[in-house]
């Protein structure tokens, strides 16, 4: 790398390579250390408020989202429309993040089903 040129890693791309370093299991559990940093610790879900107060907190980041964009992103990964994210769904917009990782997920999938036709 240059003097003084910094290489940027994107979010799509450590995902990946976070999932190939650590394997299946591990990675799954850091998935879930990952929603227990931003969930509400009694309700066990993220919530709005639980959003603002521990993206400030383990981000430092609530000065640069507004309101509207945390409620936004709570939205778009809100499958089921009760306004807050359970584990599964923090998990999957996680996934979703990183199309190579999805692509990666489904190939396993494929071949995991390929694999129950035969037996």
């Amino acid at each position: 790398m240059a003097k003084g040129v910094e290489e940027r890693l994107d979010f799509e791309d450590y995902l990946p390579a976070m999932a190939e370093k650590l394997g299946e299991e591990e990675f799954m559990e850091e998935l879930c250390n990952g929603f227990r940093l931003f969930a509400d610790a009694e309700k066990g879900v993220i919530t709005l408020q639980s959003l603002k107060k521990n993206a400030s907190r383990v981000l430092g980041m609530s000065e640069e989202m507004s309101e509207d964009e945390m409620v936004a992103m709570i939205e778009a990964a809100d499958l089921n429309g009760d306004g807050v994210l359970d584990q599964n769904e923090f998990c999957l917009v996680m996934l979703r993040l990183s199309p190579s990782l999805m692509t990666e997920v489904r190939k396993r999938l494929q071949t995991g089903l390929q694999l129950d036709n035969i037996v």
